[in-house]
């Protein structure tokens, strides 16, 4: 049996016999005006943190979520794209999609506003999306891509990058883990399968994003999700694992390479009116300015009267570059 068949196992049995302690996390569930959330929506919640804001879902995108899971982000989706077939799922577990055709059923009960036609489920692989070329306007999966293998992530990633408009948003959540683990932790297929023994270091995520063309990169949260202990895993040592909330952007690739958030602001506090590197970035005096790491290092070699902050992790926008 492969990893991906103990995945598919074991999203079938979740499908089945909803597991609430499967995944979890310190996001909220966030409710919006008129929105109501089934509980076994809630308790299907198979995610590590949350694909769904509002900056993202502007003018009834066209929306792909990959990994359909009880459906509570597809519907939350449809909440900003409601129109026939706005949000389309895709999974590979028929049990899964079932068992949102049948969530869907209830939210219908709960939300005058929505209908399930606004979903189109589809069965797929994410290896293989069956979605046309630059058709989305974003594109989001949560907790499904730290189980592939290097290779099959590049493949996933890959297929995403591909289905984007220009300039559209992959938005993402997944464990991610600054320690080395072990080869058997590595390659135990159930605990891949749980999100935990695939998770990869930041940098690592953040290169297949880049390497498959994305210009843009930002860091929106970041946050303590699991730990291995010994007792409990075959490991020596405690391993930490975080997850995190990511979008990368299909802009075109900068020459300098790409742009990336992690939350840093820079402040200038020098004796003129402001701070204009002749490069776009002007700073008033004393006035923060979100900026993409790069930029962060330039600023803070042209003026020793720039202040730039530590990588706060969390980034919303309203960046300079």
């Amino acid at each position: 049996m492969s990893y991906l068949d103990a995945t598919q196992d074991l999203y079938k049995e979740a499908a089945i016999s909803p597991n609430v302690g499967l995944c979890c996390t310190t996001t909220p569930i966030w409710q919006f005006p008129g929105l109501s959330i089934p509980k076994i929506m809630q308790e299907m919640n198979y995610g590590c943190g949350s694909t769904v804001s509002a900056q993202d879902l502007v003018n009834d995108p066209k929306i792909l979520y990959v990994g359909v899971g009880g459906g509570m982000e597809l519907l939350q989706f449809s909440y900003f794209s409601r129109q026939k077939g706005g949000v389309t799922g895709v999974d590979s577990v028929d049990e899964m999609l079932e068992a949102s055709r049948k969530n869907f059923k209830l939210a219908e009960q709960e939300n005058d506003w929505f209908k399930s036609e606004y979903v189109n489920l589809v069965k797929g692989d994410a290896l293989n999306l069956p979605i046309p070329d630059e058709s989305m306007d974003v594109a989001a999966q949560n907790c499904l891509f730290n189980i592939f293998k290097m290779e099959d992530l590049q493949k996933a990633v890959a297929e995403m990058y591909r289905v984007l408009k220009p300039h559209g948003r992959l938005v993402m959540s997944d464990p991610i883990c600054e320690q080395p683990m072990n080869e058997e932790l590595r390659n135990d297929d159930r605990l891949r399968a749980q999100c935990l023994s695939g998770s990869i270091p930041l940098k690592d995520y953040v290169k297949v994003l880049t390497d498959a063309g994305f210009g843009t990169i930002e860091i929106r949260g970041r946050r303590s999700y699991r730990v291995l202990s010994p007792n409990h895993y075959p490991t020596d040592e405690l391993i930490h694992i975080e997850s995190i909330e990511i979008a990368a952007i299909k802009d075109p690739m900068p020459e300098d390479g790409p742009c990336m958030f992690t939350g840093k602001t820079a402040i200038y506090y020098g004796n003129e009116p402001y701070f204009d590197d002749n490069k776009g970035h002007v700073l008033l005096q004393n006035q923060p300015l979100a900026v993409c790491d790069k930029t962060a290092s330039a600023l803070a070699r042209a003026s020793k009267e720039i202040h730039v902050s530590e990588s706060t992790w969390h980034y919303n926008g309203g960046g300079c570059c």
